[in-house]
């Protein structure tokens, strides 16, 4: 199912998108683009804290489950349960499986079966995507 075609809980105009977030966001979030490698601070965020989509608020990703990926990108392992969905993403010629969120359907990233137990999933996403709330 597209992203496009669900309704969510948090839904907004495209003129409201456009107002809430910066023109990097929204190409990233509702273009489904993707922020250069290394481009962004949370690649880096060690502390305690939970990463938020920049969209509607919704925690997404809770901070220990960040590891180092080596991509240039916010790797996790896991998703807090319930806050993000997957697609089919068949896009530049081959298929991934795209990440977005469950309460607004914005586009954070995609998920590759390549990452460190428990779970061997790398969920890689675009920090542009992401608010950090530590704790």
């Amino acid at each position: 199912m597209s992203t496009e075609a669900k309704a969510y809980k948090v839904t907004r105009s495209e003129a409201e998108w456009r107002e809430l977030l910066t023109p990097e966001q929204y190409a990233v979030m509702r273009d489904h683009g993707t922020e250069r490698p290394g481009s962004c601070a949370l690649l880096v965020e060690k502390r305690p804290g939970v990463f938020a989509c920049a969209g509607c608020g919704e925690a997404v990703f809770d901070g220990r489950v960040k590891f180092e990926s080596g991509t240039g990108w916010p790797s996790f392992n896991t998703p807090v349960e319930g806050a993000v969905e997957t697609t089919s993403d068949r896009s530049f010629g081959m298929v991934r499986t795209e990440v977005h969120c469950a309460t607004c359907g914005s586009h954070l990233g995609h998920v590759f079966p390549d990452g460190p137990p428990p779970t061997g999933l790398r969920y890689c996403i675009n920090g542009v995507a992401l608010d950090f709330r530590p704790v």
